[in-house]
Parts: structure tokens; sequence; C-alpha cells
């Protein structure tokens, strides 16, 4: 858990509903629960701003940080992808997307940038150059993906797996399932059994909850049943996480506001 990712979750799941202005010393001492130290935690703050993400103001001799516009739009469309996801419907109609896009070697920040963007829109690569998704829809996200890289002599098809091939294999191929079965059954173990006994200890079990969770939309394609393996151990994941939430969420709100509120008495 680094400094800067833990700060971005805080943000996302303190700052954000809240949108005003919190002191440095609120956030250096909730990133402290985290093993971060100090130096580190005011380093991530000075790192984030420089991104863009938010914006210092100084009090008398105090600093105090709000979110930036593109900081609200980025932590907004990540709390609708974390909140959201595990909770929608999984029919299919059996088409795919199949985008085809080339990128030189010599260019490896823009095969860099292209390839994390298009895994966060939950598409999978079977082969080079080659993209695909089970969800045709995604197909304008995609276009603005390669639009804003400049890629413009992507080509793109919609339509049923055809008769060459194995569909299994390919899904094998594109996505690292047996990974993701790992990574959900450990948060399983980890949040299934876990038991916080006061109210800080609830405000870091919720943020942990989040941090955690917040990663697996980016590993995840959310690929439709009849893809997936037999229990497939996403679906308690979800389950888990949405319940864990909604019994946390109060208390871990709660003692935020009177850590904000002890500062500003201070």
């Amino acid at each position: 858990m680094s400094a800067r990712s833990v700060l971005m979750t805080l943000l996302g799941e303190f700052v954000l509903p809240r949108d005003r202005p919190v002191w440095t010393s609120v956030l250096v001492d909730a990133l402290g629960m985290f093993d971060v130290e100090e130096k580190s935690a005011r380093q991530a703050l000075a790192r984030t701003a420089a991104e863009g993400w938010i914006a210092s103001e100084r009090v008398g001799r105090r600093v105090r940080w709000s979110l930036t516009e593109p900081g609200r739009v980025l932590l907004s469309e990540g709390a609708r992808r974390i909140y959201d996801f595990g909770s929608a419907s999984r029919s299919w109609d059996g088409r795919w997307l199949v985008v085809l896009v080339s990128v030189p070697e010599a260019r490896r920040d823009l095969r860099h940038q292209l390839r994390t963007k298009l895994t966060w829109a939950g598409f999978g690569s079977p082969a080079p150059g080659v993209w695909v998704t089970p969800h045709p829809s995604r197909e304008e996200e995609a276009l603005g993906i390669l639009s804003g890289l400049g890629l413009h002599d992507a080509i793109s098809f919609v339509g049923p797996y055809g008769a060459i091939g194995d569909e299994s294999s390919m899904v094998a191929t594109a996505w690292d399932l047996r990974g993701l079965v790992t990574r959900y059954q450990e948060f399983v173990e980890v949040f299934g059994s876990l038991a916080p006994k006061d109210d800080d200890a609830v405000l870091d079990a919720q943020t942990r909850l989040v941090h955690e969770w917040r990663r697996f939309p980016f590993l995840d394609p959310q690929l439709p049943s009849v893809l997936l393996p037999e229990n497939w151990s996403g679906a308690q994941a979800a389950d888990l996480f949405h319940r864990r939430h909604a019994e946390w969420n109060p208390v871990a709100q709660r003692r935020w506001d009177e850590r904000v509120a002890d500062v500003e008495a201070a």
C-alpha cells in the first residue's frame, strides 16, 4: 500500500463526498494509520498536487487541501466504478467487440498507455495488436481511448465467435482468470473474518476494504458467467464487499468527521 495510493483512497472515500477542504494534519494522521511516515505522507500530497488532482491553500500557519475539478472528476468516476462493480447482471448475447490496433515497438510509452487504458475498459489481448471484449457497447469508449492517443488507423468488428479456434482458450489467453480467482479468494479470507473492535479500527477497516476492492475493476473484465470458471469467487467477493461497506460506512464516516473536528478545534 503505497502512500500515494492510500491517499487517493482516503480522498475518494472521505473527502470527495464532503466537497470541502481538509487540513494537512488530518490526512497525515490518517495515512499514519497505515504505517506511512509523515515525510512520505507529505511527499504523497506534493506529488498528487503536482499531478493536478488537489490544490493547497495556506490559512495562517496551516495548510489545507481541496480537490481540483479534474480531481473530482477522476475520483467520481473511480467511485462509480468501485461501488457499482460486481453488482451488474452479466447476461450476454454472444457477440464480441474486436479491436485491431498496432503500435510500433519503438513507441513503448504509447503502447503502455494503450494497454493500461484498454485494460481498465475491460479489454483483453489474446494476441499482439488484438483487443477483445464481450461488451460491444464499449466500442465508443475504445474509440475515445484510441482518438485520445492519436491512433486513427485501428479497425473494429462486432460479431459472434467463429468456427476457427476455441472460445474458452481465447478467453484464457486474453485474461489471467486463474490469478484473479486467487486474488478474490484472498480478499474473502481477509475481510470475511475481519472484526474491528472500535471506531478507529472501523475507519481503518473501511479504508483497507475500499483500497483493496478498487483494484478489481482494473483486474476483472466482468465477463459473462458463461465464460467464467465454475464457482466463480468474484461473486462471493462482490457480495462481501457491498455487505461490509454498508456495515462499516456509517461508523467510518462519523469517525472521520470527529478527526476533522478535533483538528479544527485545536
